[in-house]
């Protein structure tokens, strides 16, 4: 899946649409965490640097108009330009009157950033006509959003097609992602360890499916290891349970056999809270009124014991409420281990990148992804058209 990437090519006076992800949080149209924005500077001084026109296009938010004004980039080019040190042009539209013009006025090295594509109707559709609105802008297309090569977006699928003949590249971010999550794992230096964490056996099922048949354990935390514990008869209190899931997980049982590890403990709370009464129990003996919050303390050291054998470790969920202390301690514990330990690391998007960096172990381990729903689906062996369509090297 290597494929021709921003920096294979001579970019020096010409014009570069590159796709990036900039659904930054925004708070009354004021940044709150920049990082995607950071993330994708170094495409972006790969081809400003070198004497290329950069075309910048992303989305941002769910907006219900293209008068939404709460979902405007704006804001988003004012921030690219303090780290850049240097002015972005911003278009009023995408595609249009605006951006062909602006487009023209580039000069080498200059950054242009057009407004929000979920702004038009045709990006979600993935109509051709748009995408060849957007095509027409450039001479290179640059691919550096990973969290959104999943989807079939006008910007991620039908662009790249309208512009045969023209290089379709990578940048920088979605060719790291790709050597991680795609590479590491069709080929993993052994024994390979996934864990999965998280709310529900129906949102990972293919992954823990494709993952069986390749790893060589898969450890089960979170909420979704209640739906297992009940498949085995046991107590679960008020836990939440998958109850139509329970003959999968009986299923995924069988099917894994040794290599599916589950808790052997669990740190449950009489509330939703951190002041609530606690109580540590054997997996599958929650009382009742209680409901489990976290993995125990004894699941905790196994798993990172199976941890420090590994020679690559996926992780993808949280192993508790990692936001409610004291039931972060699981997480904190998996964290600590894969980050302690010498195998390649690879960090699923959402909730566990946020883990990882909230507890400060980002700087630790090989790789944390900036795709959740990409990661995942990567994770399952799921074809990516997106990036399917871009140049092999």
């Amino acid at each position: 899946m290597a494929k021709v990437s921003i920096t294979d090519i001579d970019v020096s006076g010409k014009t570069v649409l590159m796709r990036v992800d900039f659904n930054v949080p925004l708070d009354n149209c004021v940044i709150t965490d920049d990082r995607r924005v950071r993330m994708a500077i170094p495409s972006i001084k790969a081809v400003i640097d070198r004497g290329g026109k950069l075309i910048l296009c992303s989305h941002l938010g769910r907006p219900k108009s293209c008068d939404d004004a709460s979902c405007s980039l704006a804001p988003v080019a004012q921030r690219l330009s303090e780290i850049l040190e240097k002015p972005v042009a911003f278009s009023c539209d995408v595609g249009g009157a605006d951006s062909q013009a602006k487009a023209k006025e580039l000069k080498d090295g200059d950054v242009l950033l057009l407004q929000n594509l979920r702004y038009e109707d045709g990006e979600k559709s993935g109509c051709e006509e748009f995408a060849g609105q957007l095509a027409a802008l450039a001479d290179i297309y640059c691919n550096d959003a990973f969290g959104t090569c999943h989807r079939t977006d006008a910007s991620m699928y039908a662009v790249p097609k309208a512009m045969d003949g023209k290089p379709k590249v990578v940048g920088l971010l979605v060719a790291k992602e790709i050597k991680y999550l795609k590479e590491a794992i069709d080929n993993p230096e052994r024994p390979f360890v996934a864990i999965l964490g998280g709310a529900k056996v129906s949102d990972k099922i293919n992954v823990i499916k494709n993952l069986l048949g390749i790893c060589d354990k898969v450890l089960i935390g979170g909420a979704m290891a209640y739906t297992f514990a009940a498949a085995k008869g046991g107590k679960l209190g008020k836990s939440r349970v998958e109850l139509d899931k329970i003959d999968l997980a009986k299923e995924l049982m069988e099917t894994g056999g040794d290599k599916l590890v589950l808790p052997v403990d669990t740190h449950c709370g009489d509330d939703f809270s951190s002041d609530c009464n606690k109580v540590v129990v054997k997996a599958g003996e929650i009382p009742d009124g209680f409901e489990g919050l976290d993995i125990g303390p004894e699941t905790a050291k196994m798993f990172a014991e199976i941890v420090k054998t590994a020679k690559t470790v996926v992780w993808n969920g949280p192993m508790g409420v990692f936001e409610l202390p004291p039931f972060d301690a699981g997480t904190k514990a998996v964290a600590e281990a894969i980050a302690a330990s010498d195998a390649v690391s690879i960090i699923g998007g959402g909730d566990s990148a946020a883990a990882i960096q909230q507890l400060g172990f980002a700087d630790r381990v090989s790789h944390v992804s900036t795709g959740g729903g990409a990661s995942l689906e990567m994770l399952e062996g799921k074809p990516f058209k997106a990036v399917d369509c871009l140049d092999e090297n």
